[in-house]
């Protein structure tokens, strides 16, 4: 364990290990963003959403604790919250998704600041193959080490976006809700948090 994160390189068998839906069409956010009306209505007609994203997020939340039972724990309050705040959401280009994810993230800070224990970061093959692809290297085991002590290293924010963006290969548009931030603000930060990695591993 480093000083700041926990690694993790194995993730509980119990648990579908799926990426995220990669695109939803627009479309589909317009008949999601009827069915959230629908439920800012009547707090009933929230289930279709529940169901449809619970699975997401629990995976979400489970890559950043690796402990099923904390994770269940931290969903059902982010749906709880989701539930409470569903008449203050309002549609912005993205997927519903996207507003869920911001809230188990801040979920999941909150747990942590509170336990004051290490954060997980859950780091598999082909993450650290794609991060080493945008940084331009072809790095070995002493590398992959080295890109390892660089992330513990980053700022929580910083962490995030790396997280988000290679981790999960989410796209801008949606980290940028995710994080409350612009779109161009957040391809803006990413560049920036790569060059400052670059530049630390020299």
């Amino acid at each position: 364990m480093l000083s700041n994160l926990q690694f993790s390189r194995t993730l509980a068998k119990t648990v579908q290990m799926s990426a995220p839906k990669r695109t939803v069409s627009a479309a589909e956010m317009q008949e999601e963003w009827l069915e959230v009306q629908a439920a800012q209505g009547d707090p009933a007609l929230f289930r279709p959403l529940y169901e449809r994203y619970y699975e997401d997020i629990f995976l979400f939340v489970f890559r950043r604790t690796t402990d099923e039972a904390l994770t269940a724990d931290l969903c059902s309050q982010v749906f709880l919250k989701a539930l409470q705040r569903i008449k203050d959401y309002q549609y912005k280009g993205v997927p519903f998704s996207a507003w869920l994810y911001r809230i188990a993230s801040n979920e999941v800070a909150q747990h942590y600041r509170k336990t004051k224990k290490n954060r997980v970061v859950s780091v598999e093959e082909s993450n650290v193959s794609g991060l080493f692809e945008e940084m331009e290297e072809h790095g070995g085991e002493d590398y992959r080490q080295l890109l390892l002590e660089t992330l513990d290293g980053l700022k929580e924010d910083d962490l995030q976006l790396i997280e988000l963006r290679f981790f999960e290969e989410r796209p801008y548009k949606e980290i940028a809700e995710i994080l409350g931030i612009t779109e161009n603000n957040a391809k803006v930060k990413t560049f920036r948090v790569l060059n400052r990695m670059k530049k630390k591993m020299s």
